[in-house]
């Protein structure tokens, strides 16, 4: 998966008492090279829990 075309990420599960990890958070949607993410997509992308933290992050500050 080349991370850098994701783009119009829409993040779920964020929970503030869960700070500063936010594990429950994941991505519920997202475009890949402009297209929106299969559910197989989403399931790999939401598996690097490293990306998902970065978004949680860029969608909160």
């Amino acid at each position: 998966m080349d991370f850098n075309k994701i783009t119009d990420v829409q993040i779920e599960g964020i929970d503030m008492t869960d700070y500063p990890d936010f594990c429950d958070a994941y991505i519920e949607s997202c475009a890949v090279d402009g297209i929106e993410a299969t559910e197989e997509q989403l399931d790999a992308i939401n598996a690097d829990s490293r990306f998902v933290h970065e978004q949680v992050y860029k969608e909160l500050w």
